[in-house]
């Protein structure tokens, strides 16, 4: 598999501009360091939106699913620096969600990610899921990498004590990762296999959106500095 591990935490937020510079500080200065830093953590990465919204998406891999229901994560969350705490109450539009990675092909992580958000039902997830077998596939696609299907898990999902999520959004939806060299690419594969005609037999998804690479840490690189 392309990605890491078997569990990912996905976080999307809105931040005002007046406290977009230190809102940027601090994820580059401390929290993804932070986080990486914990058991089980293997990798970040932070992206900005091309078209997209919210504006800020991270991606957080992890060995296993239930790194993120942890002793050590949780006594993480449960003990915020008074950088995070501050920052993290300016969170507009949050989104939380704790998932598990079912499908993941191709190979290597791209500069451009699209993300598409599907919402299936316990009557037809397993037809979803067999269907996404076959449109994840990178084939020769110029530009695409890698391709990947996260499945939330609603009982993780959500907000905590110091992140203002909205409600408990997204919690059973599922979200496809489209890694590519460029945005050109990535869009054009979700408008032929998520927005348009050929689409079926899927609804359209309840969000898409592509996203810039802004940088990305590795639990290797913490280790060498």
């Amino acid at each position: 598999m392309p990605l890491a591990g078997k569990g990912m935490l996905l976080t999307s937020m809105n931040i005002d501009a007046a406290d977009e510079i230190d809102f940027n500080r601090w994820y580059d200065r401390e929290h993804l360091e932070e986080r990486v830093a914990i058991d089980g953590f293997l990798e970040a990465r932070r992206y900005v939106a091309h078209a997209g919204n919210p504006k800020y998406l991270c991606l957080y891999s992890t060995a296993r699913l239930d790194v993120l229901d942890s002793p050590a994560y949780k006594a993480r969350l449960a003990n915020p620096t008074d950088w995070s705490r501050q920052t993290m109450a300016r969170f507009k539009d949050m989104l939380r969600v704790v998932a598990r990675i079912t499908i993941s092909k191709g190979t290597g992580r791209g500069a451009a990610l699209g993300v598409v958000r599907l919402r299936p039902t316990p009557d037809n997830a397993a037809s979803w899921r067999d269907a996404l077998q076959d449109r994840l596939t990178p084939d020769e696609r110029d530009g695409i990498i890698s391709m990947h299907l996260l499945e939330s898990e609603p009982e993780l999902s959500g907000a905590t004590a110091e992140i203002p999520a909205v409600r408990n959004e997204g919690a059973r939806d599922w979200f496809v990762l489209i890694d590519g060299t460029h945005v050109g690419a990535v869009s054009a594969v979700i408008a032929e296999r998520f927005t348009g005609p050929a689409a079926a037999p899927f609804p359209l998804p309840i969000s898409v959106g592509t996203y810039c690479l802004m940088w990305d840490l590795a639990k290797s690189d913490i280790a060498r500095s």
